[in-house]
Formats: C-alpha cells, sequence, structure tokens
C-alpha cells in the first residue's frame, strides 16, 4: 500500500472533504475494523489541530470497549447510556459538547479535555461503536468538524463491509 497524506487546503469544508478522500484511501479494499481504526485514529490526530485525543470505542454486544487511538491512555470500558460516548451509542445522535464539565455523567478519562465530539457508529441498526475526540480546548468542534467527522466515521463503517 501506498499512501500519502497531502496538506489540507482550502475552507474548513474542503479540508474535510480532503480528509475523507484520504480516510478512503487508506481503508480502500481493507476490512479488518483494527487496522482501519487504527489508521483513521492517526490520520485525523495529525490533521486537526487542538485535539488530545482521537479514537474508537468498539461494541462488544455489551458495552463499548476501547479501540485503536491517538492520545493519552483511555478508560477501558464504558456502558451504554455512560457518559458522551454512551449517551451516543444509545442516542444513534452525535454528541457535540462544548464543556465536558457541563455533561451531566462526563467521564474525565483526560482531566485536560474541555470539549468532546462522539460520533455513533452504526452499521444499518447494528452498533459498531463510536468515533471519540477530544480537545483541551472549550467549544473547540463546531458544525463544520461534526458534518466532517460523521463523514469520516461512515468511510469506516463502510469499510467493514468491503
Amino acid at each position: 500500500m501506498s499512501f500519502t497524506a497531502t496538506t489540507l487546503e482550502g475552507t474548513k469544508a474542503e479540508q474535510y472533504e480532503q480528509l475523507t478522500q484520504q480516510a478512503r484511501a487508506l481503508v480502500d479494499g481493507e476490512s479488518d475494523r483494527i487496522a482501519n481504526a487504527a489508521n483513521i485514529s492517526a490520520l485525523v490526530n495529525h490533521a486537526l489541530s487542538d485535539v488530545n485525543w482521537v479514537g474508537f470505542y468498539l461494541f462488544d454486544g455489551t458495552e463499548l470497549v476501547v479501540g485503536p487511538f491517538q492520545g493519552q491512555p483511555a478508560c477501558v470500558r464504558i456502558a451504554l447510556g455512560r457518559g458522551v460516548c454512551g449517551t451516543a451509542a444509545t442516542t444513534r445522535e452525535t454528541q457535540r459538547v462544548p464543556d465536558v464539565h457541563a455533561f451531566p455523567g462526563h467521564i474525565a478519562c483526560d482531566g485536560a479535555t474541555r470539549s468532546e465530539l462522539v460520533v455513533p457508529l452504526y452499521d444499518g441498526d447494528t452498533l459498531v461503536g463510536v468515533f471519540d475526540l477530544d480537545s483541551p480546548i472549550p467549544d473547540r468542534f463546531d458544525a463544520d468538524d461534526q458534518a466532517g467527522l460523521e463523514a469520516i466515521a461512515q468511510v469506516f463503517v463502510r469499510s467493514l463491509s468491503v
């Protein structure tokens, strides 16, 4: 496999489109969820500024279990419905949290985290896990980040069916 990350240019939306294309190239022809989660985590971590954790929690049939990530060591298991990740998984809605300290039940894996964005990963009606990003900057993630990261999350989910 030959892959080269390129410098992102243009508006934030255009940069996310370029990042999504890079994610597609990374997972092209590969269906292993660990390999794809690892590469997507690394790609996004290196492309985005002001993030201190980028990774996946994968559903094991009972709870979310930490998967490939970039950042400080993380909480290993998260119950469905608990914290930002568990809430995203059960509501099937992206959670964009400007201040994690104001989120009821927030799980503080890294005390430096101030804001978080979690995209639920579903293959049809089947929960795969969540794609989680943390930032030490309050209100780091906006609607453009959400749309871009949801697109990248879908690249991951689609790769599982290859």
